[in-house]
């Protein structure tokens, strides 16, 4: 088997790649939001900034990232704003899918919404956004988590609860 090779700091166009898709996905959302009230958009907002704070906090203090330029660019980031964890943790870190939810509903929360906003009262445009975030946020995750940011990923080698989790694995990636 044919082993792929990690980047000690990933390539800038896969930052770019990487940021693009989840950048749009809350973008559209928000536009979503937009379409009944401002007071629903800032709140949704507000949650997805509360969730990029949180896998600051959680795990990317603990990647072997941390400072580093990784796929999403979150390694820098977290250098910037918080002390270095253990990357030790990191590895033997364990999640579930209760654990990533709040992650996703970044972006059923806008599904719901446009789905909510088309009942009411049809429109091209809600109808426009709502498939190009279900495209986004399932197929341009995968293509970016798959080809970029997680092939490429050295955290993934030694061990990553996130990559166990989606592979359906139950042992850790590096053993």
């Amino acid at each position: 088997m044919e082993r792929t090779r990690t980047f000690e700091n990933v390539p800038i166009w896969m930052v770019i790649s990487c940021s693009f898709v989840s950048l749009a996905i809350v973008a559209i959302g928000a536009a979503i939001f937009a379409g009944f009230t401002i007071w629903l958009t800032i709140p949704y907002l507000v949650y997805w900034l509360w969730i990029e704070i949180r896998v600051l906090k959680r795990s990317c203090v603990n990647c072997t990232c941390y400072g580093k330029v990784c796929g999403f660019g979150k390694g820098k980031l977290c250098a910037l704003l918080f002390k270095k964890g253990d990357a030790k943790k990191f590895a033997e870190a364990s999640i579930s899918w209760s654990d990533v939810l709040p992650d996703f509903l970044v972006f059923v929360f806008p599904i719901i919404g446009g789905i909510v906003s088309l009942v009411r009262s049809f429109s091209w445009p809600v109808l426009i956004l709502l498939v190009a975030l279900v495209m986004i946020s399932f197929v341009g995750n995968a293509m970016v988590r798959g080809s970029f940011a997680c092939k490429y990923c050295r955290q993934r080698e030694i061990g990553c609860p996130a990559s166990m989790l989606f592979a359906g694995e139950t042992e850790g990636a590096g053993s």
